[in-house]
């Protein structure tokens, strides 16, 4: 599995709901809670190109964007794949 790194703060439910996909699918992250840590959040902004809303998630290489966009690789099926390194 490629290397997932999300970025979070601690009263985000859309965070909670990111991470309980993840987990579901056995996949282990790198939470990087920006809560109280505002250099943590200008490099995730910087990293994200801009975006400066959590969650911020990155799997391998790929900048996934938030939940609804790590939600919708779900339903089409491609975050299996992705989770697994599988790009192609």
């Amino acid at each position: 599995m490629p290397q997932i790194d999300i970025y979070t703060t601690m009263m985000c439910p859309f965070c909670f709901t990111a991470k309980r996909l993840l987990k579901a699918k056995g996949a282990a992250f790198n939470e990087i809670d920006v809560t109280m840590d505002p250099s943590g959040r200008a490099a995730m902004t910087k990293r994200a190109e801009g975006q400066y809303t959590v969650p911020q998630i990155f799997i391998g290489d790929i900048h996934v964007g938030g939940c609804t966009e790590l939600q919708a690789l779900d339903r089409a099926g491609k975050l299996d794949p992705l989770l697994k390194g599988l790009t192609g």
